[in-house]
């Protein structure tokens, strides 16, 4: 078997603001596998690593390899069999609400709502604090939380002490479902007793990328372990090429269901070709929970709406949003 690299530039629609600031295109790598006897047996992954975000680029290349092997596997782009690969049922997603000025975040909302989606995240902490509020009472006042499901995603936009606790305060008022790593990583005990005292359930994320002298101690699935219990978050928000790949991401789900923690997964602005691997990835631990949980087993929405966000996205992919639903059609 033969691999190569094959760099793609995309481009986004807008300027996807963050509170550590804003993308306006995204250098991706698409891993091939070849069979040198049959050349058009191929298996393609996508190695789109964050710079800003992580330094650490193994889990971003493991998620490549380990989805380029599924795909030369499978030989189709149907990844899985599960009753999203089938058609037979849709993943519903969350609408991501960009950072941006007050009247473009606004129109942004009355896109989502408009286009049926019933479960809504903004990102929060770039703007003004008062006015990032305005926005969500504008929603909370038009739609009660058992109609609008309301996430926030700070980025550790917040500063540890009174600061994050009286946001979180107002925040609570509000009904939201979540807010998204208040604080920036690294800071456990505080993280520790935010989750203990919080208002407002709490979802970790940038917390679960590993840090390296924590490796070294305890090795993978120990440093996992202890986070988690040290901090013992209400949720847990998965990117397999920032937590360690898909298998990773498996021990994640393992250690957090054994803990009673919530999770749900998102891409991390990768083109179809990664979105295609984590929607069926997904697809299989939603099968596997109805099976051992039966009718009671709601999932959560998961972010997977990245597929809309750029001009030059790699078409052929089975992937087809309907609503706030995603499916797995060609």
């Amino acid at each position: 078997m033969l691999f190569d690299f094959q760099q793609h530039r995309l481009v986004f629609k807008f300027r996807a603001g963050t509170s550590r600031g804003s993308y306006t295109e995204h250098y991706v790598q698409y891993l091939r596998y070849v069979d040198e006897d049959n050349p058009s047996h191929v298996g393609v992954g996508e190695y789109a690593p964050l710079p800003d975000l992580s330094p650490d680029t193994s889990s971003a290349l493991l998620f490549a390899h380990e989805t380029a092997k599924w795909h030369y596997e499978r030989q189709s782009l149907i990844l899985s069999d599960s009753t999203y690969s089938k058609g037979q049922d849709g993943i519903q997603i969350n609408g991501l609400i960009w950072m941006g000025d007050f009247d473009t975040m606004r129109q942004r909302i009355e896109e989502k709502l408009s286009a049926g989606f019933q479960c809504l995240k903004l990102k929060i902490g770039a703007i003004n604090f008062d006015e990032e509020m305005t926005l969500l009472k504008m929603i909370r006042s038009r739609f009660p939380k058992d109609v609008i499901e309301l996430r926030v995603d700070a980025n550790g936009a917040f500063s540890p002490g009174d600061d994050v606790r009286r946001k979180l305060d107002v925040l609570a008022k509000l009904d939201l479902h979540s807010i998204e790593q208040p604080i920036k990583a690294g800071q456990w005990s505080e993280m520790a007793s935010l989750c203990r005292e919080t208002p407002l359930p709490i979802a970790l994320d940038e917390e679960l990328i590993p840090d390296h002298n924590g490796l070294v101690k305890c090795g993978v699935t120990e440093y996992r372990k202890e986070l988690l219990d040290t901090i013992q978050p209400q949720y847990i928000i998965l990117k397999p090429s920032l937590h360690g790949g898909l298998r990773g991401c498996d021990d994640w789900i393992s250690l957090a269901e054994s803990k009673g923690i919530g999770w749900w997964a998102t891409s991390a602005l990768e083109s179809n070709v990664g979105l295609n691997a984590i929607a069926h990835w997904v697809a299989q631990h939603i099968d596997r929970l109805r099976k051992e949980k039966g009718d009671a087993y709601t999932p959560l929405p998961q972010g997977l709406g990245t597929g809309q966000i750029y001009t030059n996205n790699i078409d052929g992919y089975p992937l087809h949003l309907v609503g706030d639903r995603l499916f797995c059609r060609f």
